[in-house]
């Protein structure tokens, strides 16, 4: 039923509630695990004052984020290939939301698995929300448990 999942995680232990559900997905439909972390590009100037744009300062800094984002995936991987379960990890850059529709699409994933943060009333306004925008523009079963 479920032969690819798309699992986007965002490095914190909330996000990884999702992980416990997807495992025993995987393992029933024997179903290949694709984890995603998206980094958020950075905007580095010089000075606030010039509107000079730091892109060597920049570009480190993404260096620095998809690195530690790779590592951080390689060993939730791991740790699902030790259960039987395969997988593979992705870091992609750009808009959450957006990005996590782009990669469904392009993985041709069977089923989208969050967990949501819970946010309400003005923290859900001011933060905006990853499973609300995934669930309103998404056109494939999607997976969500609220993470306490």
């Amino acid at each position: 039923m479920y032969k690819k999942i798309l699992v986007p995680l965002d490095g914190s232990k909330r996000a990884e509630t999702i992980l416990a559900h997807v495992e025993e997905l995987a393992q029933r439909f024997e179903s290949e695990v694709i984890l995603l972390e998206i980094v958020k590009a950075e905007v580095v100037y010089t000075s606030i004052n010039t509107g000079v744009l730091d892109i060597d300062l920049q570009q480190k800094i993404m260096d620095e984020k998809t690195k530690g984002a790779k590592s951080y995936l390689s060993g939730l991987e791991g740790e699902l290939r030790e259960k039987g379960i395969s997988a593979r990890s992705l870091v992609e850059i750009g808009s959450v939301v957006q990005t996590i529709i782009k990669i469904a699409d392009r993985e041709s994933t069977d089923l989208i698995a969050l967990a949501s943060h819970g946010r309400t009333g003005l923290s859900h306004v001011f933060y905006g929300s990853v499973a609300a925008g995934v669930l309103h523009r998404v056109d494939r079963p999607l997976l969500l448990v609220r993470a306490e």
